[in-house]
């Protein structure tokens, strides 16, 4: 949901001729750069299965070992949702190649409450391994996220965004350093 926000805010922006995003037009999607990090769903997990939850009662969609189905199956709808739309548009506008999404992180590690050391030391070794991993995207006709076949590693497409953002400040320097200089009376 907060890469949707996000893609919108800076939309709105564009729309408002925010002098920080011109030139650029609202479904210029291949200027936008998206980086995405979720944390594994309880679908992908295989929490529940089907003949699980047809035997459950109100109470087990509540509450059912140690979880709340009910509110897990609503958030992931909505986090699928978002992922969905996402990688629809960007693919649509062939701009697939400016949104990097992982929604890998299993388990404990996916956890933001479990405060133990072990857990609060982890987030690095969780990035390094992120990095390793296959560039993924959405399979618009399963709805599952793949390997995408010559996308490369998280690491090659990170850098590929740091060159484009370096880029891109060294053009907005070149700018505001060619426009006359106000001085203050």
């Amino acid at each position: 949901m907060q890469t949707l926000l996000a893609i919108s805010e800076v939309t709105k922006q564009v729309f408002d001729k925010n002098p920080n995003f011109l030139p650029t037009k609202p479904i210029d999607f291949g200027r936008f750069l998206v980086i995405s990090v979720g944390t594994c769903s309880p679908k992908s997990e295989n929490k529940y299965s089907a003949e699980m939850a047809a035997k459950w009662g109100v109470l087990g969609w509540l509450l059912y070992g140690g979880s709340t189905p009910l509110v897990d199956v609503f958030m992931q709808a909505s986090a699928d949702m978002v992922d969905f739309h996402n990688s629809t548009v960007f693919q649509a506008l062939h701009s697939e190649d400016s949104y990097l999404r992982d929604d890998t992180i299993r388990g404990k590690d996916a956890s933001v409450d479990i405060t133990t050391k072990e857990n609060l030391d982890n987030p690095v070794t969780i990035g390094e391994k992120l990095l390793k991993k296959p560039v993924s995207r959405v399979n618009l006709k399963t709805g599952l996220s793949e390997p995408v076949e010559i996308g490369g590693t998280n690491e090659q497409a990170l850098k590929r965004f740091a060159k484009l953002l370096f880029e891109e400040q060294r053009l907005r320097e070149t700018r505001s350093s060619s426009k006359p200089k106000k001085h203050l009376n």
